[in-house]
């Protein structure tokens, strides 16, 4: 086995100690960078498509410099410069398999003035590259916390911080209206995202985050540090209002006046450190219409309604509450929809029951005209809860003469007569359909109702092409978003499409299947 030429240099092994101990990482990484510099002078003397290796004796300093050509079998070679065919290779080396390495010693590089800023390029860079490592090993856990810094300089309006160990970016859309930072200020943000990018480990500060404040609050309250107190959702307008829900887990503890401290000393505490942020403190509660209800104070609530699919809410508060519901310039009701994470549309006890009027006549209309009967009957039947002339078709006759002043002969005539204005609504439909251009395999192939039919054709949806060409989402826009959900959108759509590779007789298949998926929904 040939031994490589070797020279101890004991120096490297000071050098290295000292930079380890300077940039605070190992003295093995070090080593290594000094190894990869060696290995690049040395590729750059004897040519840089040959694997030339160094190895830094780890006792001694010892520099060992040596060629390495792999063994392979197969023949012409792909890389001449760093293989050889394993027949020539058992001529030096009898014995040798493919896989191994025929290692060649090289005597020691003379580094020139060239060479050695090469190497020292290497090893600053490598050691630059470790340096960042260690720093985003060191930070990626830590997002979510409140760090301390000093501002260090500033970049277009963003301001670098210096956090001791690293460097971070706190952009000017995360810092508080009308603040200002100078260099050298002691500055106190939340560490919102750390993410590993070519030129190192970028670390973002906020003070905007909604984090910062509960942090902050975590710091101040030793109930919430204790898990005590629970901070439930935060929702904020930096630099002008913010919300805050809490829990307590302790039912002797009242959770908002522990936030509140002693004469508002810690609440203040907070304030102070968001430039003024006036915070409300409100009690969470697991009843979407009392969370609400509380995130809107403090403004007095009379009604709420929900829409649990769409998440959305309508509120009614007295007249004179209507401005303070709303806020300075929606301020109230915004960060209360933030903090609910509902829809909140705000309504008065005037405009609700003008609304509901509206609603009643039209309906009433609607029962009067279709059913041929009186504003009384009507209006019963608007009273019981229908909206419209399928739900007294669906509704069972006993169930319609339970209404006060009906009776089944009754009963059994509206149905009949909601059956009959239906049977005329959907003739008219088909007509208007056939009318526009909309085909009937359309229809055959989706199961689409007469009205649905028209509401395609208005869209341009006439054909099965055309039908198949549309993606899940816009059917069910065209259609309405409580037409049908996207597994059957997508059913239908591919039944439409099969025609074009298996003929006209597949969709029909398909289209079974999709309107066994409606009647299901």
């Amino acid at each position: 086995m040939a031994v490589d030429v070797a020279i101890a240099r004991p120096e490297l092994l000071q050098v290295a100690d000292a930079v380890a101990r300077e940039k605070m990482i190992e003295r093995d990484e070090v080593l290594e960078a000094m190894e990869q510099a060696i290995q690049k002078a040395g590729r750059a003397k004897y040519g840089h498509e040959k694997d030339i290796r160094a190895i830094i004796d780890r006792r001694n300093g010892e520099v060992r410099l040596s060629r390495w050509t792999e063994v392979v079998e197969q023949e012409p070679v792909e890389n001449e410069a760093t293989q050889i065919p394993l027949r020539i290779a058992q001529k030096f080396r009898p014995g040798i398999q493919a896989g191994e390495f025929i290692v060649d010693p090289l005597p020691p590089i003379d580094f020139g003035r060239i060479a050695a800023q090469t190497a020292k390029q290497v090893i600053v860079q490598r050691v630059r590259e470790v340096e960042r490592k260690k720093q985003f090993d060191e930070y990626k856990d830590r997002v979510g916390e409140i760090v301390n810094g000093i501002v260090k300089r500033t970049e277009y309006g963003n301001l670098m911080v210096d956090l001791g160990r690293a460097e971070a970016l706190l952009r000017r859309d995360e810092t508080i209206p009308r603040e200002a930072f100078r260099n050298g200020d002691r500055v106190r943000a939340y560490i919102y995202d750390v993410r590993e990018e070519p030129r190192g480990p970028q670390i973002f500060l906020s003070r905007t985050h909604p984090g910062f404040l509960a942090k902050l609050f975590a710091q101040e309250v030793p109930e919430i540090y204790d898990g005590i107190i629970e901070i439930k959702a935060v929702a904020r307008d930096p630099g002008s209002r913010a919300k805050m829900a809490v829990i307590s887990r302790d039912s002797s503890i009242d959770p908002v006046g522990a936030c509140v401290g002693m004469r508002g000393s810690r609440v203040q505490a907070v304030v102070q450190e968001l430039q003024g942020e006036k915070i409300d403190i409100i009690p969470w509660s697991g009843d979407n219409a009392t969370f609400i209800v509380n995130a809107l104070a403090p403004a007095e609530v009379t009604k709420v309604v929900l829409d649990d699919d769409a998440r959305r809410c309508e509120v009614v508060v007295p007249d004179d509450q209507l401005s303070l519901a709303i806020g300075r310039r929606g301020q109230n009701v915004r960060l209360g929809s933030q903090l609910t994470r509902w829809d909140i549309d705000i309504l008065t006890e005037a405009e609700e029951s003008e609304r509901r009027q509206e609603e009643f006549r039209k309906r009433t209309g609607l029962f009067v005209e279709a059913l041929d009967v009186d504003d009384v009957i009507a209006g019963l039947l608007v009273t019981e809860g229908f909206t419209s002339i399928e739900d007294i078709v669906s509704v069972e006759d006993e169930e319609l003469a339970e209404i006060e002043g009906f009776d089944e002969t009754v009963a059994a005539e509206l149905k009949r007569r909601a059956e009959a204005w239906l049977e005329r609504r959907d003739a008219e439909l088909d007509e208007q359909r056939r009318g526009m251009g909309v085909e009937d395999v359309v229809a055959e192939v989706g199961g689409f109702t007469p009205a649905q039919l028209v509401a395609l054709g208005e869209k341009g949806v006439k054909t099965l092409d055309d039908l198949a060409d549309l993606a899940s989402d816009e059917l069910i826009e065209m259609l309405g978003e409580d037409s049908m959900d996207e597994e059957t959108a997508n059913a239908i759509i591919m039944a439409a499409r099969q025609h074009w590779f298996e003929g006209e007789e597949a969709p029909e298949e398909v289209a079974e299947q999709a309107a066994a998926g409606d009647a299901q929904d």
